[in-house]
């Protein structure tokens, strides 16, 4: 009985594909039928669009960002179609690129003359002989603010004997105690290894501020420098341990205090800053609409 059931099952499934079209044979859980009625997708043209260029008194009220995109099109359909047209459009807009910029520029200069704390000029000359002078004047004053703090401070340089930058940095170090009257002293790190972990060195030369009687210390050098530059920054780190500056000013050179490099010359930069007001949100919600009643 179930072999006549099987046989009557396969003949029945045979009739069924005889009469089912071709292209359904394959379609249920398992198997997968293309739908041709799905729409073929448009082909992606290779020739851009040409832009539209608007006449110059309506170009002039766009944006700088609005305007580079136009040139930017532009340059990309001209380099497709290589039309004489096409590319004069481009160089078109260029050229009010251009003019754009040099109006702003001219702006820009009477903006600096009508508001000279703007201008770098009035702190920094481009002058030679001005220059010098300014060199000079910054000399004078960072060399009297060392020696004034020459008995408050005291300079360290950690060395090693296999270290021959060492042996070039020591002299700039000891010139600095002969023009700032500072006392200096040199470490061997070979023969004070404890001194490397106590004071967080790493590298040789490295040279360091330290102030007499507290433990403010300060790293002023790391590696060779040359005398200026070490002086200056002796300068700068003196200014900041005794709360001369604070540390947003501290590429604020001898002279140039509330000036045009002086970060904090015109008012605080930064939101950490105490004298920067938290934003305060406006109120909403029921607590507001209760305290306008």
């Amino acid at each position: 009985m179930r072999a006549a059931l099987a046989i009557a099952a396969v003949l029945l499934a045979t009739a069924t594909d005889a009469q089912t079209p071709p292209d359904r044979l394959k379609q249920g859980y398992w198997w997968y039928a293309p739908n041709s009625a799905l729409p073929k997708p448009e082909p992606v043209p290779h020739e851009p669009a040409k832009p539209v260029i608007p006449a110059m008194p309506e170009l002039a009220r766009w944006s700088p960002p609005r305007i580079r995109k136009l040139i930017e099109d532009q340059r990309d359909y001209a380099a497709t179609v290589l039309t004489i047209e096409a590319v004069a459009d481009f160089w078109k807009l260029e050229d009010f690129a251009r003019r754009k910029a040099r109006a702003f520029a001219g702006v820009t200069q009477i903006a600096m003359l009508q508001h000279p704390e703007l201008n770098s000029k009035s702190a920094n000359p481009m002058v030679g002989e001005a220059r010098d002078q300014l060199a000079g004047a910054k000399d004078d004053a960072r060399r009297r603010y060392l020696r004034s703090h020459a008995g408050e401070f005291a300079l360290v340089m950690f060395s090693r004997t296999t270290c021959g930058y060492c042996r070039v940095q020591w002299p700039i170090v000891q010139r600095l105690q002969e023009e700032m009257g500072w006392q200096v002293t040199l470490m061997d790190l070979d023969r004070r290894p404890d001194l490397s972990g106590r004071y967080g060195i790493e590298i040789t030369p490295t040279t360091m501020i330290i102030r007499r009687g507290s433990q403010q210390r300060m790293i002023v050098a790391s590696g060779v420098e040359a005398y200026p530059n070490l002086a200056q920054l002796t300068y700068q780190a003196v200014r900041l341990l005794t709360g001369d500056i604070r540390p947003e000013q501290f590429m604020t050179g001898a002279g140039e205090e509330g000036g045009f490099f002086d970060a904090l010359g015109l008012g605080p930069v930064a939101a950490s800053d105490p004298a920067v007001e938290p934003m305060r949100s406006s109120p909403s919600g029921p607590d507001a609409a209760e305290g306008e009643r």
